[in-house]
């Protein structure tokens, strides 16, 4: 308000001056130099106080647009508006009628308010319910902590994934098996797999190493994130770590799916299923479920939640 004001009055000021005290002795040249460079001078000022008020409002919506959710941990998008979110009961993790615990395995609160698990293969399954939408364009988090191994062998699958776009996960309808995967695994290392049905339509898995040291007998916070991009014919996978249980996150992985990453079963296998689909086929659709997923470990979790998010344009 105050710019506007003294911009109304400026031609004013300009024509005071120049019919007055220094100018009055001037010749015209040199009076309409002056007041071409005053005026100019003027004008670049306003103009770098207006996109600097204009760059300081968008920073301030930016950070109220990515405010933490409701376990005070940071978002990396912001939710879609009326999208879903979910967050875990911290009280009593299976009380709720979203959530199933395969194999229905025991659970013990620990001091700090977390809780332990020990399973072969640990599935925490979040899902949708009659009349609500399905999971589609997701930011996954979760604080974890593996106290031990259960089976050394390296040849046992050991990790933790988050799942997403997906359904259940039997041989009975191996079809609904479609997902995709965002793991870390105990040496640090991270990947993303695509499963285009269960168990034998697994690609081979796209990886980094070592983003971190060991995950052994520490807390981190594991935050998987998908999305579709250019109009729905592409999908984007993003991961993002919490190496110090501080609520800083850093994004550590991303790839692309836009056609050409493959099934790494034969033809033969790979088409039994009679699913419909290509070998790379693309997982762009929504799913009923997402799942926390763990394998071969000892684990402590806590802060689970999942949330419908507004993808970047």
């Amino acid at each position: 308000m105050i710019i506007n004001s003294f911009y109304q009055l400026l031609p004013d000021i300009i024509m005071y001056l120049f019919n007055h005290y220094v100018f009055k002795e001037m010749n015209f040249g040199i009076k309409f130099t002056f007041v071409f460079l005053f005026a100019s001078s003027l004008l670049f000022l306003t103009c770098l106080l207006f996109f600097n008020n204009i760059t300081v409002f968008a920073q301030q919506e930016n950070t109220t647009i990515n405010a933490d959710d409701l376990f005070g941990i940071e978002k990396i998008y912001p939710t879609k508006s009326d999208g879903r979110e979910w967050y875990i009961n911290m009280s009593n993790p299976k009380n709720d009628p979203n959530v199933t615990f395969t194999f229905n395995p025991r659970l013990a609160k620990q001091d700090d308010g977390s809780w332990k698990i020990r399973d072969d293969h640990i599935r925490i399954n979040v899902d949708t319910l009659n009349g609500t939408e399905e999971w589609k364009n997701v930011e996954i988090t979760g604080y974890v902590k593996i106290d031990s191994i259960i089976n050394p062998r390296k040849s046992v699958i050991t990790d933790i994934d988050w799942v997403a776009r997906t359904d259940q996960h039997n041989e009975d309808f191996p079809c609904h098996g479609l997902s995709l995967h965002g793991g870390i695994y105990p040496d640090g290392s991270a990947a993303w797999k695509k499963e285009i049905w269960f168990t034998g339509g697994y690609t081979k898995e796209k990886s980094v190493p070592k983003i971190t040291d060991s995950l052994m007998n520490r807390w981190i916070g594991w935050k998987t994130v998908i999305y579709n991009t250019n109009n729905d014919s592409a999908v984007k996978m993003e991961s993002y770590l919490d190496n110090s249980n501080s609520n800083h996150w850093v994004k550590v992985f991303e790839i692309t799916d836009n056609g050409g990453w493959y099934a790494s079963s034969s033809d033969k296998v790979f088409y039994s299923a009679n699913c419909g689909r290509s070998k790379d086929h693309m997982v762009l659709n929504s799913g009923p479920i997402v799942t926390f997923r763990a394998d071969n470990v000892v684990l402590n979790f806590q802060d689970l939640s999942i949330r419908e998010i507004e993808p970047p344009k």
